[in-house]
């Protein structure tokens, strides 16, 4: 059964064992004294760096919701910024329990609220996540032209391949296309359910090609990934010892953080890790590179958790009067 109690444990537990491994190799990995080291770069942080992340950080967060607004729109629904954002946050707050949770829960909660049923809702997110990932292998390939020996020998350590990835979303894609052509005839039962739920779904998923807004969308594409890498720069100002690192530097920490998010619920652990990895190869010590890791993940974790918490509630109340 697709929502049976095993499957869902199995999901919740994964995620927090990687994150106990990851844990047990941190401490493993490190003396009393260079963890004591990290936790007072932490604690030495400069604040009002942290505060201009923090508020990047959330200025990305309204521009997602708004550009997830334009999509929404070209299904004939008339969508509120501020529930769209609501939307966002609560989901972003799911990801950290469960990895991927979230969207599910974004489209569910929206769909809610308005006309749209859950499966349009769910597609526009599906669409917004292609486009997301199809700007991380942009950036990734920007990154091999400016540091390609660092970002190649990380990714071989890693054994990371990010092109599998898409070789693996094209097609699955292309499936439901082609599931929902050979559907389209069909008069039984449950092969009508099926194909309601793919039509929806379909309907969301080409939200982005009847957008009469597209520059709008891909400048708020653009904006929301340069906030992110700008949000994640300033805190090299924050920690004392990263404050002379390369732009390249930089962008390598970017996409090896990225990808660590994926690893575990909301990249717990493994994300100081991954962005210490990389600063190592620039001459950073571990101490401080895991300090940098610890502070943009932890100011950002807050970030979630708060706006994320109120989300849920002003949309639980939203729910209620409609």
């Amino acid at each position: 059964m697709p929502n049976s109690p095993l499957k869902k444990w199995t999901k919740i537990s994964i995620p927090l064992l990687l994150g106990g491994f990851f844990l047990w190799y941190f401490i493993q990995g490190t003396t009393p004294e260079q963890r004591l080291q990290i936790w007072v770069n932490v604690r030495n942080a400069n604040l009002f760096w942290v505060g201009v992340s923090l508020s990047l950080g959330l200025l990305s967060h309204l521009v997602r919701a708004n550009r997830w607004k334009l999509l929404l729109a070209t299904l004939n629904d008339k969508p509120k910024l501020s529930n769209c954002f609501y939307a966002v946050m609560y989901g972003y707050l799911a990801n950290l329990g469960v990895p991927r949770s979230g969207e599910v829960l974004r489209g569910a909660s929206y769909a809610s609220s308005s006309r749209l049923n859950f499966q349009q809702s769910f597609g526009t997110i599906i669409t917004e996540r292609v486009i997301d990932f199809i700007m991380l292998i942009s950036i990734v390939g920007l990154a091999l032209l400016l540091e390609t020996d660092q970002l190649l020998y990380y990714f071989d350590v890693n054994n990371i391949n990010p092109f599998f990835t898409l070789l693996i979303v094209i097609p699955l894609i292309v499936l439901v296309f082609i599931g929902i052509k050979l559907l389209k005839n069909s008069k039984h039962t449950f092969v009508l359910k099926i194909r309601g739920f793919l039509i929806g779904l379909y309907d969301g998923i080409k939200s982005v090609f009847m957008l009469k807004q597209r520059w709008s969308f891909l400048f708020q594409t653009f904006c929301i990934w340069a906030l992110y890498f700008v949000m994640f720069w300033v805190i090299k100002f924050s920690v004392s010892g990263t404050e002379d690192l390369s732009l390249g530097a930089i962008l390598i920490g970017f996409i090896a953080g990225a990808f660590s998010m994926s690893i575990t619920s909301g990249g717990i652990i493994v994300y100081p890790l991954a962005i210490a990895t990389v600063f190592k190869l620039y001459g950073v010590p571990g101490d401080v590179g895991q300090a940098f890791g610890w502070v943009i993940w932890t100011s950002q974790t807050l970030l979630v958790i708060v706006v994320g918490t109120v989300s849920a509630i002003l949309l639980s109340i939203l729910n209620k009067k409609s």
